[in-house]
Formats: C-alpha cells, sequence, structure tokens
C-alpha cells in the first residue's frame, strides 16, 4: 500500500498506536456504546491490519490508515439490532480529536480506498468497526476458526494474517470468546509445525547449493540473489522455529530481530548480503547454516542431526544438505493428513505475491490446487 503524499504530519506527540487505541476505547468509545446499546455485551479490541498491531508503528505510520481506531464486537443475533445505531452515535458523538488526533478518516489516494486522519466540522467517519465476530474472523482468515480448524485451514492461512489476528490487544471481552479464540490460534498444532518446519528446510535444501554453482560460472549477480532469497528463508525459519508468525517483507528484519537467534545471526547474514564474491558469500552462509542447525538441535523435534557443512556431492561447494532436517521433521509427523502431502507447505511458502497473500479466498484455492494428487 503506497501512503498519500499530500497527508499532513500531526503535530500532535506520537502515542503508540495500541495505546491511543486503548485510550481511545476507554474514555471515549465505551461510554457512547453504553449509551447507544445499554446493557448489549460486547468485545473491543485493535487487531488485524496495521503496523500498531504488531508493535512496528512509529511517527511515520500516522500518514495513513493509523489513528485512533479499533473493532468492536456484538454477539451474532445484535449486530442486526444495535451495530447501525451504535456506527451513528459514535459518528455524531465522538469528539472530533482525541489526544491531538483527528477521530475522522478521509478517503485519499488515487482509488480512494486510503484512509488518514483529517480534521472535519462534521460527522466523524470513524475507524470504530461494529461487527460480528463470526463475520470479522471470517473476512481476516476466509474461515470461522470458532467451528473448528483443520490442517487445511491452518496450511491455507498467510502467517501475516496469522499474526495480525493473533497480535493487537483485546481492551475488553464481554462476549468472553475473543480471547479463547486467539489463544486456539496462537501457534499451529504441532503436527502442522513439525510439517512446516520441514518444508522451510526443504526451500532451503533446493538452493544451497546455487550459490557457489552460479559464482563459479562467473553469475556473480545469480549467486548473490540466491544468497538472498537464502538469508531471507533462514529468517523466517528461525522465526517459525521459535513459534513466531513470520510477517511479511516489510517487517521481517524487525520481527526477525526479536528472536532468540537474531542477535547472533543478524552479523552473520549481513555479512553474507555484502560479500561481493561467491566464496565469501559461501563461508558466511556455511557460519549461518550450523548455527540454525544447532537451534533445531536444541528445540528436540527430532532426533540430533549433524550440524556440519559438507561438499554438494562431488562438486566443490559447502552446503548443509538440509534435506536431511526436512526428513527427520517429516518422520515425526503422525498426522496422516499431512504425512501424505507433498512438502510445499503452508501457502506463503510456496506463493510469494502480496495479492494473493492478503486475499484470504484467492490463498485458500492456491493452497487447495497445490495439494490436489
Amino acid at each position: 500500500m503506497r501512503p498519500p503524499s499530500n497527508t499532513p504530519t500531526s503535530e500532535a506527540e506520537f502515542v503508540p498506536g495500541l495505546e491511543l487505541s486503548r485510550r481511545f476505547y476507554t474514555d471515549a468509545v465505551r461510554p457512547l456504546l453504553e449509551e447507544a446499546a445499554p446493557g448489549v455485551p460486547h468485545s473491543a479490541a485493535r487487531i488485524g491490519s496495521g503496523s500498531e498491531v504488531l508493535g512496528h508503528d512509529t511517527p511515520r505510520s500516522a500518514d495513513h490508515e493509523w489513528g485512533p481506531r479499533l473493532q468492536v464486537f456484538l454477539h451474532r443475533h445484535d449486530v442486526p439490532r444495535h451495530a447501525a445505531r451504535i456506527r451513528h452515535m459514535l459518528s455524531e458523538h465522538l469528539p472530533k480529536t482525541f489526544l491531538g488526533h483527528p477521530t475522522h478518516f478521509a478517503r485519499t489516494g488515487e482509488s480512494g480506498d486510503i484512509r488518514v486522519m483529517r480534521t472535519t466540522d462534521g460527522p466523524v467517519h470513524h475507524r470504530v468497526e461494529v461487527t460480528g465476530t463470526s463475520t470479522w474472523f471470517t473476512d481476516a482468515l476466509g474461515f470461522d476458526p470458532a467451528q473448528g480448524l483443520t490442517p487445511a485451514d491452518w496450511l491455507a492461512t498467510p502467517t501475516q494474517l496469522l499474526a495480525e489476528v493473533t497480535a493487537g490487544a483485546v481492551f475488553h471481552d464481554g462476549l468472553h470468546t475473543l480471547t479463547p479464540l486467539r489463544r486456539t490460534l496462537r501457534w499451529y498444532p504441532h503436527d502442522v509445525w513439525l510439517y512446516v518446519l520441514a518444508c522451510q528446510w526443504q526451500r532451503i535444501a533446493q538452493e544451497e547449493a546455487f550459490v557457489g554453482r552460479a559464482g563459479e560460472v562467473g553469475d556473480e549477480l545469480g549467486s548473490a540473489v540466491t544468497a538472498a532469497r537464502l538469508v531471507r528463508d533462514l529468517m523466517r525459519l528461525c522465526l517459525l522455529m521459535d513459534r513466531r508468525y513470520p510477517p511479511y517483507g516489510k517487517w521481517l528484519g524487525s520481527a526477525f530481530a526479536r528472536t532468540a537467534a537474531g542477535p547472533r545471526l543478524t552479523p552473520v547474514l549481513t555479512a553474507t548480503l555484502a560479500a561481493t564474491d561467491w566464496h565469501t558469500r559461501e563461508r558466511h552462509l556455511e557460519h549461518a547454516y550450523e548455527i540454525v542447525a544447532h537451534q533445531h538441535n536444541d528445540l528436540r523435534l527430532t532426533d540430533r542431526v549433524a550440524p556440519t557443512t559438507r561438499p554438494y556431492h562431488s562438486r566443490p561447494f559447502k552446503v548443509l544438505r538440509a534435506d536431511r532436517f526436512t526428513t527427520a521433521l517429516l518422520a515425526r509427523v503422525s498426522d496422516p493428513t499431512l504425512k501424505d502431502l507433498p512438502p510445499v507447505g503452508s501457502v506463503d511458502q510456496f506463493v510469494d505475491n502480496t495479492d494473493a497473500l492478503t486475499r484470504p479466498a484467492l490463498a485458500r484455492a492456491l493452497s487447495h490446487d497445490a495439494r490436489k494428487p
């Protein structure tokens, strides 16, 4: 999403978005909810898309889709009875600004689908979403997790979307459903985790010899591009081993820095990317492979796998032979629906297109097609 260039920078003191939304709910939204629908139970949260949900927002974030905003969830039968009245009450009676930030969001951008904070003298076009839990989760993920989750549901859901619905904050859970749902989605079931880890190792196995092979024929650019892909896959692998959903590209480095291996691996991966010849590139990757291999063994998910690099068959390229980790992990998967799948993994392990991964229905269709015999 391209931020609008004509958005004025707010002069209000920056408050992290989650804290801003929490205070907005407590001080401004909740009193109006009680007036518009007295006695009607609700839950309130700031989850879903937005840099503040993952804790990565800065003053720069205020230029689009950031500000005093949240979700209000009602029981399914209360949505048609009360949602319209609540929205109207908020529109008419919310303060025009909160902690110095406009509560009105105006459309901007060429398509008009981006909203930014703007002052207004009229009713507030607010960003308080009033909806049902089932409707919201189905829109966000492509299915209602309250109806149960299958391995296919987990694998068809991009990790960015899982991160968005499990991060953020719940401010009030009067429905007693939001917190249990988020707890269920917090991480993969054990067998799904093993399978996804195995498939991430498989991605590394598929290309680890290409850094040297491309360099050997004088293609340093191709070698560097392959190395960068491997660096990205190693970062995502570390997040998966830490039981963290890998976010999309903008926040991948920020999330990786918070992993257990991040402080030790960051200089090694940085040196890999900075290398100007394939021998140096390969040497740094060797070091990175061994660090991550030791981390795998520390998890004790499989029998110990030798963490040392070795020649690639008879060729003079040093690799980890990451397929050994794939094999060890798949051997521990007991769910028969997973054991019979090809090692392609979750949808964002074989699809790398933003328009596909931000459309749950499309992501689910692609995931289904990838598993057809």
